[in-house]
């Protein structure tokens, strides 16, 4: 059924979201470890706020950005699993076309702002090790929140043109959706009209967001592992180099899979559509679960401050 718009252009009222092609009569079970992950990234974030939180000696620059990563995280994570599991569980294949511009927006947007928060998090970790003395000085909490609020202001205003694009546009009557979420390529692919506006748009903005912030975290941590084999002390170096191999992981975890979902979905014709939709499921999931146990374990303030409230919590109820 469709309905017409005032701009005479046509829209389904809903969508049909498969989950993962071929594998269909799996879902039920593949969803159990996807739930698990799910999980792990909502006890992990929230545990990681609510430690900077209550915690005035974390409130410094590094820890303010992982809040910013955390809460990024929840929403990214949030925003896809819950309907996807209730596909792969209760087979709640529609999705309504106002609810799935909305996921796609929050997607697309948040993926980002993720995106840049790891750049600010490269850029601090090269100002703390190549100007340990200015660190302070030069990135203040009121320095942090205007970044945090900028990075927020481009991922809303670059992929607000997407949703509204799309939303101008005629369908055609084929309404599926070969995904478990509303992604801007997959849904693009159903419209009934030239797309080159749209497509050549969502190029330049993966390129200009992915491509200038892979190379500003390329160089930063290139110039910090300059200055860390400098450094006369072998312990130092260990140290620096095991804060950067975390940051790192965290980076290869973000853009790995969401290179290839980008890429795939434009070249990659002859790439199985079940390898496809797990590797975007994957792209929304792997790092919001990782991101906090990285972090969380490879920072000492961070793990003691959760371990002491293990205790305290385990010595009231002894008490």
């Amino acid at each position: 059924m469709m309905l017409t718009s005032g701009n005479s252009s046509s829209h389904p009222v809903s969508f049909i979201l498969l989950g993962i092609p071929g594998l269909e009569n799996s879902q039920f079970w593949v969803a159990f470890p996807f739930c698990a992950m799910y999980v792990v990234a909502l006890v992990g974030n929230t545990t990681l706020l609510h430690v900077i939180r209550t915690d005035p000696t974390l409130h410094e620059p590094m820890y303010l950005f992982l809040a910013m990563l955390a809460t990024t995280d929840l929403v990214l994570s949030t925003s896809t699993q819950p309907k996807m599991l209730a596909i792969f569980w209760f087979h709640d294949h529609e999705i309504e076309y106002h609810a799935c511009l909305i996921q796609l927006f929050f997607i697309h947007a948040f993926s980002s702002v993720e995106s840049r928060l790891l750049m600010a998090m490269a850029l601090d970790r090269y100002v703390a090790v190549c100007f340990p003395l200015h660190h302070s000085s030069i990135l203040t909490p009121a320095a942090v929140g205007k970044l945090g609020a900028g990075v927020m202001m481009r991922g809303l205003l670059w992929v607000s043109p997407f949703c509204f694009m799309v939303s101008r546009m005629p369908f055609c009557p084929i309404r599926i959706i070969p995904q478990s979420y509303c992604e801007h390529m997959a849904v693009l692919k159903l419209v009934c009209a030239d797309t080159r506006v749209n497509r050549a748009y969502g190029l330049f903005v993966a390129f200009s967001v992915v491509g200038f912030d892979i190379i500003v975290i390329s160089v930063s941590y290139g110039i910090i592992l300059r200055t860390v084999l400098g450094l006369p002390s072998g312990e130092a170096q260990l140290k620096a180099f095991g804060t950067c191999a975390s940051h790192i992981c965290v980076i290869l975890a973000l853009y790995i899979p969401a290179l290839f979902t980008f890429l795939t979905h434009r070249f990659g014709h002859h790439v199985p559509q079940v390898v496809h939709v797990m590797f975007a499921i994957l792209y929304l999931l792997v790092p919001p679960m990782f991101n906090p146990i990285i972090y969380g374990v490879r920072t000492k303030q961070i793990r003691d401050r959760v371990i002491q409230g293990c205790c305290r919590k385990n010595s009231q109820l002894k008490a």
